[in-house]
């Protein structure tokens, strides 16, 4: 095993940024996390090969090899690095690997751990790392550890742990610490949540939309639910389940709510291309996750269940995704009437099939196609609602659309 120190050119086939020798030695000097996959390199005095990015201590030039792939490597008698595991699951099983490892860490620290340090770790670009961690999770990896975050408060607080204990288990801190981010965190106050929105008033209103009556109801955060349907005493009765012992009170004339309702009614009939008033979504992490892809379905498209929970990174939880769907609370404003099965046929909506079909086929009208509205493929473009937002209560990342 002879070192080699020239910068000859290799045939083509990888990527072309990396075909010389000198090149190859660049990455391994800047531990380039893409060059991995395209080449590797061994050590003569150790007798291993490594993938580029490895984070072990830098070789002597003079007595490193650059190989196409690990199977070569291994051919002329060298052995995989136990730290980068070249030769081991591929690029994406490995990230897969690496981004889980970092969740594990985040979600057993007391503080934020900084991108930078994570990415470290992981033996990743700060930038990288990012880009991975989203790409897995769906959220940047502050936002996931604020998610968890709420979560654990949340638990904490439905176990009947006092709400300071509850601040403390959670990772918060210190009281002031969570007092600052209380609403992100939970959507209203921890007392509040404990007591299952005992002290929320909520206003509503009913308007007439063109496919139904619609019931809007708003807390002092946002608008919090948007139900269709066409017996005003029975949307009622879903608002009074949906927040057992909120007070429910009809909107005053002058209300912002009163004052909003008819752009909300446009909105409703596709004439309003946005959403006119804050909204106050409260969801977990999973399904702020969920109701987030549901909004980047453009009208006039579908996508199955099992497109979105690939969408979000967890493509076994289709049943999730099927309970964050029949979870949402605003009709429209997160169009869950735009998920189908997988063979295109309607499947069931909280607000009733009929009603499904009829938003699925005006949408269809709209975008200028006839027949339904039903799509094989998830699109990834903007939806005409607005984005999940900061303003919404979701534990997890600030959406804004």
């Amino acid at each position: 095993m002879n070192a080699t120190s020239s910068s000859r050119d290799y045939p083509a086939g990888g990527c072309a940024a990396y075909r010389t020798e000198d090149a190859r030695w660049a990455a391994v000097m800047q531990r380039d996390p893409n060059a991995d996959g395209q080449f590797v390199f061994a050590v003569v005095t150790t007798g291993i090969f490594c993938l580029p990015s490895c984070r072990a201590r830098h070789p002597q030039r003079q007595n490193v090899r650059f190989f196409a792939d690990a199977a070569a490597a291994q051919a002329a008698g060298f052995r995989p690095c136990k730290r980068c595991n070249p030769g081991g699951v591929d690029r994406q099983q490995r990230h897969a690997r690496v981004i889980a490892g970092a969740c594990e860490r985040l979600s057993h620290s007391e503080q934020p751990i900084p991108v930078a340090t994570l990415a470290a770790q992981c033996a990743l670009s700060p930038s990288h790392f990012q880009r991975l961690f989203k790409q897995y999770t769906g959220l940047t990896p502050h936002g996931w550890y604020r998610a968890q975050r709420a979560n654990r408060l949340r638990l904490a607080l439905q176990q009947g742990e006092t709400v300071t204990g509850a601040i403390y288990q959670a990772g918060f801190g210190s009281a002031s610490n969570y007092y600052q981010q209380a609403d992100a965190a939970l959507g209203m106050t921890a007392r509040q949540y404990q007591r299952q929105g005992e002290a929320l008033i909520i206003e509503y209103a009913f308007g007439r939309a063109t496919l139904a009556t619609v019931l809007v109801a708003t807390t002092g955060r946002g608008v919090c639910a948007i139900f269709p349907g066409a017996d005003e005493a029975k949307l009622y009765q879903q608002l009074a389940a949906q927040f057992p012992r909120g007070t429910l009170v009809a909107a005053a004339p002058d209300s912002a709510l009163i004052t909003g309702l008819d752009e909300i009614l446009a909105f409703m009939d596709n004439r309003r291309p946005a959403f006119p008033l804050p909204l106050d979504i409260q969801g977990t992490a999973f399904q702020c996750q969920v109701w987030q892809a549901l909004q980047a379905i453009p009208p006039g498209k579908t996508a199955s269940y099992q497109q979105i929970a690939a969408k979000i990174g967890h493509p076994r939880a289709v049943r999730a995704v099927a309970g964050a769907c029949a979870a949402n609370r605003l009709a429209l404003v997160i169009p869950c009437h735009r998920v189908v099965r997988t063979t295109g046929a309607l499947s069931g909506y909280r607000w009733g099939q009929a009603l499904k079909r009829q938003l699925l086929d005006r949408e269809a009208r709209d975008c200028g196609r006839t027949g339904s509205a039903v799509s094989e493929k998830s699109a990834a473009g903007g939806s005409a609602s607005k984005g999940i937002t900061a303003d919404s209560g979701c534990p997890g990342e600030k959406h804004h659309g």
